[in-house]
């Protein structure tokens, strides 16, 4: 068993003020994915200032939609909660945010910038997918920070008590997410970019999370609120199946679209 570093989630403190790790990771997630994203398209049909619009649209969707999907896919147990107070459901600060939830308010925000600016949209998103990875990697070093999101029991030599976690050592899923959903992830994204149709990068990416997320779910404690919610699958093993699906959908629907376009030439 190795031990918990126990570090302190907050930085230092500007009197009320406080600067905390999970808040720095974010930081750091935005920062590293606009300079991935600005490489991609800077020059290639997109200005400074459009990139810079593009990634303040999709961030304010994947706050937004983050915050939703926490209290719609993980917290419905508690409606009747949340309807009497329905300006809990916007409380950041209390914490909770749902990644399929942010997914689906970046991309809403984010193609409604590209669609109404008139621009490429399959470009855009393949880069923004590009990215994502690295704010990934970075969140889930927070949430081990923060000893959340830990994993089930486990005998293994790497095994961890955590603090909210009772007495028995268990799986530390956050870096197993870390390394997977982070590093190794761009990196396998980041060869197949110029090696893929457009949005097909978007495809890859939509795919290849489900699987990572579903396998490290297995061994990540589920939800205390929800349990198991089909047999024995987690409500993200579920939203991942959904998610897959999606990104199946996509691939397929780009194939047939070259072969109509290559028939048709």
């Amino acid at each position: 068993m190795l031990p918990y570093p126990n570090i302190d989630p907050v930085i230092v403190r500007f009197g009320p003020l406080a600067l905390r790790w999970y808040g720095l990771m974010y930081l750091l997630g935005f920062a590293g994915g606009y300079l991935v994203i600005r490489k991609r398209l800077l020059g290639r049909g997109f200005s400074a200032a459009q990139i810079e619009n593009l990634v303040l649209w999709a961030i304010a969707g994947l706050i937004v939609g983050a915050r939703l999907g926490e209290v719609l896919f993980y917290q419905w147990p508690n409606w009747v909660y949340y309807f009497r107070h329905p300006l809990e459901i916007i409380a950041l600060w209390h914490g909770g945010m749902s990644f399929h939830g942010g997914l689906l308010g970046a991309i809403v925000m984010g193609v409604g910038y590209l669609r109404r600016s008139r621009l490429p949209v399959l470009r855009a998103a393949d880069a923004v997918f590009l990215a994502v990875p690295i704010g990934l990697g970075l969140g889930r070093l927070g949430n081990f920070i923060n000893g959340e999101l830990f994993g089930r029991v486990s005998s293994l030599p790497w095994a961890m008590v955590f603090p909210g976690g009772g007495p028995l050592p268990r799986h530390p899923s956050q870096l197993y997410e870390f390394l997977l959903e982070g590093p190794l992830f761009f990196t396998f994204l980041w060869l197949c970019r110029d090696r893929v149709r457009p949005g097909g990068l978007t495809a890859l990416f939509l795919m290849g999370y489900s699987v990572l997320r579903f396998s490290v779910e297995f061994v990540r404690q589920p939800d205390p609120q929800l349990g198991f919610v089909l047999g024995w699958l987690t409500m993200g093993q579920l939203l991942c199946l959904a998610q897959a699906a999606a990104g199946l959908a996509w691939w397929l629907y780009l194939a047939r679209r070259r072969d109509e376009t290559g028939a048709g030439g």
